[in-house]
C-alpha cells in the first residue's frame, strides 16, 4: 500500500510539473437560429421587407481558463457573453429588442501540439443566464424578462505562435440552447399572434478570433 501512495504522489508531481495553463480572450460573431422569438418579432412587429430570416447574427465575447492534465488532453473553464439587438419603427412607434446571454461552460478538449503551434477538438456544457429588455412602441420604459436555461457547445481551434508565449487564436463553435421562456415579474414574454410563450432556444454556429497565451 505504501508503494503504491509513493507511486501515486511521484505521478502526481510529474504531471504538475510539465502541467500547462492557457488563458484565452476572443471575439467572435454567432449565426443563430432561434424560431420563437424570430416568430414573435417578425408577426407582431417586423414589416415584410424587415422580417428576420432563419439565422441572424449576433456578437459573442468569451475568456476561458484551461489546464492541460496530459499532453493531449486539457479541461478548461469558460465564459461567454453574448450580446444582440432587434429595432423596428412603424406609426405607432419603436419597438426594440435588446438580450444579453451570460454562458459559463465546462470544457474538455483533445490536443494537438507540435512547435509553435496547438490544435484543439472538444466541447462542454454549462448554465445560461437570459437578461431580454423590451419597448413597445409608445412605452415610456422597457419591460426587463429574465430566465435560466442550459446549453451544450462543440468546438475546434487552433493557436499559431506570434512570440514569446503569446498565440493567435482561431476557432469555430457549434451551440445548442436551452434558454427558457423568460418572465418579467412572473409573467412570460407572450406571443398574441399564435397564443404561445416566447422562448429563448437556439441553435447556432460561429467562428472566432482572439489571443491566447500559454504558460
Amino acid at each position: 500500500m505504501r508503494y503504491f501512495l509513493v507511486l501515486t504522489l511521484i505521478l502526481v508531481s510529474f504531471n504538475a510539473a510539465s502541467a500547462q495553463f492557457e488563458i484565452d480572450a476572443r471575439m467572435g460573431i454567432d449565426f443563430i437560429n432561434s424560431p420563437s422569438l424570430a416568430d414573435y418579432i417578425n408577426q407582431n412587429f417586423a414589416s415584410p421587407g424587415e422580417r428576420l430570416g432563419s439565422f441572424n447574427s449576433a456578437i459573442i465575447f468569451s475568456v476561458e481558463s484551461g489546464y492541460f492534465l496530459g499532453e493531449t488532453y486539457q479541461v478548461a473553464l469558460e465564459g461567454a457573453y453574448l450580446i444582440n439587438s432587434y429595432t423596428y419603427s412603424s406609426l405607432l412607434g419603436k419597438y426594440e429588442m435588446s438580450y444579453g446571454i451570460i454562458m459559463p461552460s465546462l470544457m474538455n478538449y483533445y490536443v494537438l501540439q507540435g512547435e509553435g503551434y496547438n490544435f484543439k477538438f472538444g466541447g462542454g456544457a454549462g448554465l445560461h443566464f437570459v437578461n431580454a429588455d423590451e419597448s413597445l412602441p409608445g412605452s415610456v420604459s422597457p419591460r426587463t424578462f429574465t430566465s435560466t436555461g442550459f446549453g451544450f457547445i462543440i468546438r475546434t481551434e487552433g493557436n499559431t505562435l506570434l512570440g514569446g508565449k503569446f498565440y493567435a487564436n482561431i476557432g469555430a463553435q457549434l451551440r445548442y440552447d436551452i434558454n427558457g421562456e423568460p418572465e418579467n415579474e412572473g409573467s412570460p414574454l407572450f406571443n398574441n399572434a399564435v397564443s404561445e410563450n416566447v422562448n429563448f432556444n437556439s441553435l447556432s454556429v460561429g467562428i472566432s478570433l482572439g489571443v491566447s497565451y500559454i504558460f
